[in-house]
């Protein structure tokens, strides 16, 4: 699926949950959104999850 298709997908979703149930429901299926695409990335091997506690924490690296 291309990145295009992917975002009118997300658009699609999150305006009709904004439509029908409100804003914090917007706000709750975004935020449950981005979760789910930070696991996919972690699963995938695109995320490397010691770098990003390590930028979280506010240390830098130098590679």
């Amino acid at each position: 699926m291309s990145a295009t298709v992917t975002g009118m997908a997300v658009g699609a979703v999150l305006g009709v949950v904004a439509v029908a149930f409100g804003f914090w429901a917007f706000v709750l299926v975004a935020v449950f959104m981005a979760v789910g695409a930070l696991v996919g990335r972690i699963v995938s091997g695109r995320i490397d999850v010691s770098s990003l506690v390590d930028a979280l924490r506010g240390r830098r690296s130098s590679s």
